[in-house]
């Protein structure tokens, strides 16, 4: 089954719709990193990352792993090694903060862009997390809370995503 992003700010799987948010600059064919351009394809998702200090491990078929204070998503284009994946935060290597003050990451699934074999520049740390208030993302796809945890009842590691 996919996940389909029928709009910009419509989710559908199956026979539920769910609002949603996407990058600030809409859409693109071709990604570059810090465009705030979410990325059209079809995508792979990857496991689920939590806050245990803030939530209890939701119901899923989805690999769970708890978000430590040391996890981050590397996003720096000097990195090849790392670029585009999940990292120990280290001072020198420029990356996303998982383990964040507000709530955003409190439940976060990567969609497998660029994540192959990843080309640097072409985009990095896409995923679906929370929002409150709808507000465009950097590239990311965004749901309220109890609509992600619906989501993530329904889905499984088989789901793809598709976005156009």
């Amino acid at each position: 089954m996919t996940i389909i992003l029928k709009n910009k700010v419509t989710l559908l799987f199956d026979d539920f719709i769910f609002r949603c948010v996407v990058g600030k600059n809409g859409l693109t064919k071709n990604k570059i990193e810090g465009d705030k351009k979410t990325p059209i394809g079809k995508y792979s998702l990857g496991n689920l990352y939590y806050r245990k200090d803030r939530n209890i491990q939701p119901s899923t078929k989805l690999k769970c792993i708890s978000i430590k204070k040391n996890m981050g998503w590397c996003d720096d284009i000097n990195s090849k090694k790392n670029y585009n994946k999940l990292i120990k935060v280290k001072k020198n290597i420029k990356h996303e903060k998982l383990f964040r003050k507000d709530y955003k990451y409190d439940f976060i699934i990567p969609i497998n862009y660029n994540s192959e074999k990843p080309k640097i520049g072409k985009g990095s740390a896409i995923f679906i997390h929370l929002t409150k208030k709808y507000q465009p993302t950097s590239g990311c796809i965004a749901l309220k809370k109890k609509d992600f945890l619906i989501l993530i009842k329904l889905i499984n590691k088989n789901t793809k995503i598709k976005l156009f």
